[in-house]
């Protein structure tokens, strides 16, 4: 804390920013980028090559799929919007953490102990065999008070600002925090079978337990991957390019049509289901509409740029947030047109969906976390600049690379399984067994695979590039001279 304090001078206590509690999760959003990339490599290749499973019931790709999806999500993607949120809250705020260092560090090592106690129940086989794996009970309970003291630390910090206006980013985290709340604590409703046990049984069940896990799933997506690191992208993406926000109204009008028409759209995860027809089109008709929000957030990031995208050649961080705008406007796209019954009809438990969750994921989420991470290092811990601009290249090409293999051979893999599924002969039988399918699709996972390992090595690269700049090492480059000069202080 003292480091922290000392960087802020003479400011008023109030404005002394906690900057050692964002140090932490930045250090833990880095580890878990790795584990969960790890994990994604090793049940890719597990897909690929059963054998991999090696035998026993802890290293079966059952068991280590939702490891891998939480650890990039719940454990990456968490600590990096639970620490760049509480960066951005104090700074747009001018006011240093509601309530002082303790519960913020609550909060860190809390979540910290949530995702250990929820990566080991996947792995010994104790969760809720929902279609997430969520936890048990005691784990959601955990969580929930956790999640309780965030919210109460990042509203009490925005409560009391001295900054009168609440910048829209800080909105955007706001309804991350307060959705996300409502939608674990409705969803993992459950009756402990004893106090002392780690079995539960659901409040829901049939078709409306269906609905609940499908308004959490699609809304865990929009409350968790979506709104929250549009606040990510609405502060970082013009503090890089050093201009404003293209149109700040329209960033409040996407943010109120995101928050209303998210929560109606998860029905398109049901359809030729035994959900009644009319959620289904109601599902479907707000999924269309979510498009133009969508695209209206995409644009306003990409039109941001306007007047430096000369820095696109020079700055390869601002390159990655550059591209992860591109990747979130093709996804939210992508994801209307695939809940259309007709097209959904086609591409519903294919890899296309597979392939469509991880252009969202690994374009849009991870690229612009990475961008965040390699803005706030050399800040938090007071360096001129990045250890080394051309290693930051080389992760952004290999990973963009990675990313163009998984997707396309998803996509194309996707598409044929569909066809496949629905191709008959001429007397009406089916043309292809299930088998001949998986057998078809032998290529593509191979090739997924080497994707997901480019992406890994990438993130490796940061990983040494951000322990150099950690240690104050800084790689002499010809390019220097073309590229931005020191990092400013905030």
């Amino acid at each position: 804390m003292a480091t922290a304090l000392a960087s802020t001078g003479g400011l008023p206590a109030r404005t002394r920013y906690d900057e050692d509690i964002v140090r932490l999760f930045v250090i833990a959003a880095t580890f878990w980028a790795i584990v969960g990339f790890l994990m994604g490599v090793l049940i890719a290749f597990q897909l690929a090559f059963p054998a991999l499973n090696l035998g026993t019931e802890w290293t079966t790709f059952g068991r280590l799929r939702p490891v891998h999806t939480s650890a990039v999500i719940f454990a990456f993607g968490g600590n990096a919007l639970i620490g760049t949120s509480f960066y951005v809250v104090q700074r747009t705020c001018r006011a240093s953490l509601f309530g002082g260092p303790l519960p913020a560090r609550f909060v860190f090592w809390g979540y910290q102990l949530f995702i250990v106690l929820a990566a080991s129940g996947y792995v010994l086989g104790i969760t809720q065999s929902k279609e997430y794996a969520e936890p048990e009970w005691y784990v959601d309970l955990w969580l929930t008070i956790v999640w309780v003291i965030y919210l109460v630390v990042f509203v009490g910090t925005v409560l009391r600002r001295t900054e009168p206006h609440i910048y829209v980013a800080n909105w955007y985290y706001m309804a991350f925090i307060i959705t996300i709340a409502v939608l674990h604590i409705v969803n993992n409703l459950a009756m402990p079978v004893s106090f002392f046990g780690a079995k539960s049984y659901s409040a829901f069940s049939g078709v409306q337990d269906a609905m609940a896990q499908w308004w959490y799933g699609h809304n865990a997506v929009g409350f968790f991957l979506t709104v929250p690191f549009l606040g990510m992208m609405y502060y970082f993406l013009p503090k890089q390019a050093n201009r404003p926000i293209w149109s700040y109204r329209l960033s409040i009008l996407n943010f109120w049509a995101l928050i209303f028409l998210y929560m109606w759209a998860g029905p398109h995860h049901l359809h030729y289901t035994s959900l009644p027809d009319w959620a289904q089109v109601l599902g479907m008709a707000f999924t269309i509409m979510l498009w133009m929000p969508s695209w209206g957030s995409a644009v306003n990031g990409v039109m941001t740029l306007s007047g430096a995208w000369d820095k696109l050649r020079t700055d390869p961080v601002i390159r990655f947030m550059a591209v992860a705008v591109a990747f979130y406007g093709m996804s939210t796209l992508e994801g209307p047109l695939m809940g259309v019954r007709q097209v959904n009809a086609l591409s519903h438990y294919t890899d296309w969906t597979v392939g469509h969750v991880h252009s969202g994921a690994l374009g849009w989420v991870a690229y612009i976390s990475f961008g965040a991470i390699y803005y706030l290092v050399p800040r938090l811990w007071h360096r001129e600049r990045l250890y080394s601009n051309t290693l930051v290249e080389y992760h952004f090409w290999i990973a963009s690379l990675g990313i163009v293999l998984y997707i396309t051979a998803m996509w194309v893999s996707g598409v044929m399984q569909g066809l496949m599924w629905r191709s008959y002969d001429q007397l009406g039988f089916l043309q292809y067994s299930f088998i001949e399918t998986v057998a078809a699709m032998h290529p593509f996972y191979v090739i997924r695979a080497l994707g997901g390992v480019m992406f890994l090595i990438g993130g490796l690269i940061m990983v040494y590039n951000l322990w150099r700049t950690i240690r104050g090492d800084q790689r002499v480059e010809a390019r220097d001279t073309a590229l931005a000069g020191p990092v400013a202080a905030e």
